[in-house]
């Protein structure tokens, strides 16, 4: 058996070839979490190992198994040089990390482990040892240990942490939508049942932890967007209709916010008013809170009907008191509706936001449009336009919010499992340079195909290749009892952290430090970059310390 230690940065899949690397050095703020991996391959023996963590103690360390899961086909509409795992894929992809450590190898495999080191804000700066021993035990075909035992193998890991602090980040909201509905119909649970927010805690945890503080809560089901057919119901607002008045139940709503504000979540995001896209129909409302799937009108009443003008006119009223009752309206999103293409859309759009703006002239709004006439014309207030479009809406004098999914592809930013891991860490310093105003991302934890719920260890693209690519639709997994997280969700985290270094830092936009970074598609992809660059960064926060 050979063993070695890599950066976060690498992707061990089962056929990967053994490295040499037998310590790394990684620098750290105080109160960072950061990662590395200890990877290890087989001979031909049958392998079960078990691999552990000793560190000083006052750094948490934690050892996860990566797992892997199928991807049938790359990515397409991007050339090799942009593409992770050419040669392991069609094949298995290292992704989830699962709580587990111990992993039960064949022969001529390789497995890795992930180890997390979370480093308190107060502990004093200096050198400490990271020690990853591996315990190889022989097995026969039975699973029962044979013969005479591997040795031991240990590895050294080295942490340099700084006198600087990681700071919180300010006003850079981060968001995911949170598909409640796919915990109701993983778990079996509903939003009105007490399982559910037990089991919502544990994502909620998740969520902040890895840097978001913006959360999405689902006060009316999401609207139903291509390739999705069906969703089931998850609305917290109780809604009971008495002739052509309306009687809100607020309390689900409210205890979705305080558990969200007892975590630390900083930003609110409501529902799209009108329908994905078209924005033709209103939003699909149901009585109670839904527990009989009875809509309160047809799916396809329009957007500026009679029926739906004298519900929002309630529906606004009290929502503005609930706003301020909880303190939250200055620090909440809203969305018109998701992605409207073409003229129809348009003229749509702008009369359902006139609508809007005479019943709630309070209301700003947030939307993934492509087209400066969006803004330009005074309809949304803040654009989150795709990568490639960003900075022009940066030029023409609007503040955009980042964005990326299903494309573009090519050298642009994004997650899915075969975008080399660089690029995705990349995230943060991205965000930085080019000025943006927050950070969007429409899936969590979208584990549908077009219509039913997949499971995410075995469907890894939606059921829509090549119009999603594998891990555009979720970056967590679901586990027994709360997210199973994968490594991008890692790396994303960790590039967040690094954004709240660069502003703290106040490094300036123009800075050579960032000079080689210029727009979504054109920046360093060298894990010596990176390196090098945050030395530079923690060196001048120390010098502040």
């Amino acid at each position: 058996m050979q063993a070695w230690l890599s950066s976060s940065l690498v992707r061990h899949y089962p056929r990967s070839r053994p490295r040499t690397r037998q310590s790394l050095t990684l620098d750290a703020a105080r109160g960072e979490t950061i990662s590395f991996q200890v990877a290890f391959r087989t001979a031909d023996e049958d392998l079960r190992l078990t691999a552990a963590a000793a560190a000083p103690g006052d750094l948490d360390v934690e050892l996860r198994r990566v797992g892997y899961v199928p991807m049938h086909h790359h990515t397409t509409e991007t050339p090799a040089e942009e593409l992770d795992g050419l040669g392991h894929v069609p094949g298995l992809v290292p992704d989830p990390l699962l709580p587990e450590k111990t992993v039960h190898a064949g022969p001529f495999e390789t497995n890795a482990f992930w180890a997390t080191v979370r480093i308190p804000a107060d502990v004093k700066p200096g050198r400490r040892l990271v020690q990853i021993t591996l315990t190889p035990e022989c097995l026969d075909v039975s699973g029962s240990p044979r013969g005479q035992q591997p040795s031991l193998m240990k590895l050294v890991a080295i942490l340099r942490v700084h006198r600087s602090v990681l700071p919180r980040r300010r006003d850079f909201p981060v968001t995911h939508w949170f598909q409640t509905s796919a915990l109701c119909d993983w778990y079996h649970t509903h939003v009105w049942e007490e399982s559910f927010w037990s089991l919502l805690d544990s994502y909620l945890v998740n969520i902040r932890a890895h840097g978001q503080d913006t959360i999405h809560v689902p006060s009316f089901s999401p609207p139903v967007a291509p390739p999705l057919e069906r969703m089931p119901i998850a609305q917290l607002l109780a809604i009971r209709r008495d002739g052509d008045q309306y009687l809100f139940g607020w309390d689900l709503v409210r205890r979705w916010v305080h558990a969200a504000k007892a975590l630390g979540f900083s930003y609110f995001e409501w529902p799209d008013f009108f329908s994905y896209g078209d924005v033709r129909s209103s939003m699909r409302t149901y009585e109670g809170h839904g527990e009989d799937a009875k809509l309160l009108w047809p799916a396809e009443t329009g957007a500026l009907s009679a029926t739906y003008r004298n519900f929002l006119t309630q529906f606004v009223r009290e929502f503005a008191g609930f706003l301020k009752a909880e303190g939250i309206q200055d620090c909440s999103f809203f969305h018109i509706s998701d992605e409207p293409e073409g003229e129809e859309a348009f003229q749509n759009y702008r009369a359902a936001r006139l609508l809007l703006r005479e019943l709630a002239p309070w209301i700003k709004v947030t939307d993934g449009v492509d087209n400066l006439r969006f803004c330009r014309e005074g309809l949304t207030d803040t654009p989150v336009p795709g990568p490639e479009r960003t900075l022009e809406f940066a030029r023409a004098g609007f503040r955009p919010w980042a964005t990326f999914c299903m494309g573009p592809r090519g050298r642009y930013l994004n997650r899915f499992l075969d975008t080399p891991l660089i690029k995705l860490r990349m995230a943060g310093w991205l965000f930085y340079k080019t000025g943006v105003g927050g950070f969007l991302h429409w899936a969590y934890n979208h584990w549908y195909d077009k219509t039913q719920l997949i499971d995410p260890y075995v469907v890894t693209d939606a059921g829509a290749w090549p119009v999603i690519p594998s891990g555009d639709a979720f970056i967590v997994y679901p586990g027994p009892s709360g997210p199973v997280d994968s490594l991008r969700w890692e790396l994303l985290a960790e590039s967040l952290q690094d954004y709240a270094l660069l502003q703290a830092a106040q490094v300036a936009l123009d800075a050579p430090l960032l000079s080689e970074i210029r727009d979504y598609a054109d920046f360093p992809r060298r894990e010596s970059w990176l390196t090098q660059r945050r030395r530079q960064v923690l060196a001048r926060l120390d010098r502040e310390h």
